[in-house]
């Protein structure tokens, strides 16, 4: 456990205490008797934990490193199924003492709205772990690689948008996907040009955000507030109210993993936010059922809870606000176009008023929330 507890912060560890989540340490000793394939899930969550170890350094650095993407890229966009087929790329970086690398890998498209709409899809990578080995990528194994949507300015904005919303996330709790940004010139293999420079990030696979916090990931729809960690809960769903996000459903799993704990309970870990209103992308819908019009009206979609979850939700967003809007002015909040930080930070304020004037929240929040029959 010690050698497992020195890669995460004291914050996480003081967490992970709290609410009771095992190591992979301890899940180990604790299913020694089980049949077969038990065993071999602990095995696999046991790499995943080690490659979450390695994976540290990359995911911790601010800087955006520069990449370069080979591919054929007509191939990739085209490349709408469900389940596309993996292609050959090679990812070429070069690192902080001067040496290039050049990684062979796989990349394969994914999603569901941008996949179908976008210019440039968002992929999943596949990196070999003796191809990664002793460079920033080493433990980095099949992330996302969230991509623009369209060749434009403006989308470079939405990307760091999105990046940040990430960002306050992991600053609210580690029960958060790890992202990092990237900078990424597409390079097409067919024809040696570059196709286009744009700004991405990769994200954490689910399994190694699981495997970090010491729990595998639950498949099964249908999670209800006797399933989840009530304090965990909450803070997602008033999270989600924060940055204007409708497009989720614990119960459904539409964006939304969940975390086993020993004891059986789940905790949520909400992702993919670029139909929020944070980002208010100009692509981004909402579902006509709401009864909200527009991205940027926020919605309290999360499930009921007494109401002290909800005061412990709102004071830790108190406690957090100046190192969330520091965020807009650190060397990732420096890349973004001030008229971009500034309208985000007016939505942000918007939404401390709420918690902030008990009435309001009560009507927003803590009445508006989801019951289950």
């Amino acid at each position: 456990m010690k050698d497992f507890a020195k890669h995460i912060p004291i914050t996480s560890l003081c967490f992970i205490a709290a609410i009771g989540i095992g190591t992979p340490a301890e899940s180990v000793r604790a299913q020694a008797e089980r049949p077969p394939d038990e065993a071999k899930k602990v095995a696999a969550q046991e790499k995943a934990a080690e490659r979450a170890k390695l994976s540290e350094k990359f995911y911790s650095s601010l800087d955006p490193l520069e990449m370069t993407l080979t591919t054929n890229i007509k191939r990739i966009r085209n490349d709408k199924a469900d389940k596309a087929p993996w292609r050959p790329a090679t990812l070429t970086f070069t690192d902080a003492t001067g040496k290039q690398h050049a990684i062979p890998m796989r990349i394969r498209t994914r999603g569901i709205w941008r996949l179908k709409n976008c210019e440039f899809p968002p992929l999943r990578l596949n990196f070999r772990n003796e191809e990664t080995k002793g460079t920033i990528l080493e433990g980095v194994d099949k992330p996302k690689l969230v991509n623009y949507c369209q060749d434009r300015p403006q989308f470079k904005e939405l990307i760091m948008q999105e990046m940040q919303l990430y960002r306050i996330y992991n600053l609210l709790t580690p029960v958060s996907h790890r992202a990092r940004l990237v900078k990424v010139n597409y390079v097409d293999s067919a024809s040696g040009k570059v196709h286009t420079s744009q700004m991405a990030m990769f994200v954490e696979e689910p399994e190694v955000m699981a495997a970090r916090l010491g729990g595998p990931l639950v498949e099964e729809k249908g999670a209800t507030p006797d399933h989840l960690v009530a304090s965990q809960d909450v803070l997602a769903g008033v999270f989600q109210y924060f940055i204007g996000n409708t497009d989720w459903s614990t119960f459904a799993l539409h964006n939304v993993e969940l975390i086993r704990q020993p004891d059986g309970s789940y905790l949520p870990v909400p992702y993919d936010f670029d139909f929020s209103g944070a980002v208010n992308a100009p692509y981004a819908t909402v579902d006509p059922k709401l009864s909200v019009q527009r991205v940027r009206d926020r919605l309290y979609r999360g499930f009921c809870y007494p109401e002290e979850e909800y005061t412990k939700a709102f004071t830790l967003f108190n406690e957090k606000k100046d190192a969330i809007y520091a965020l807009y002015r650190d060397p990732i909040g420096n890349l973004m176009d001030k008229r971009t930080v500034e309208e985000t930070l007016k939505y942000f304020d918007e939404f401390y008023k709420t918690i902030n004037d008990s009435r309001r929240a009560r009507r927003e929040i803590i009445e508006n929330c989801t019951k289950i029959q």
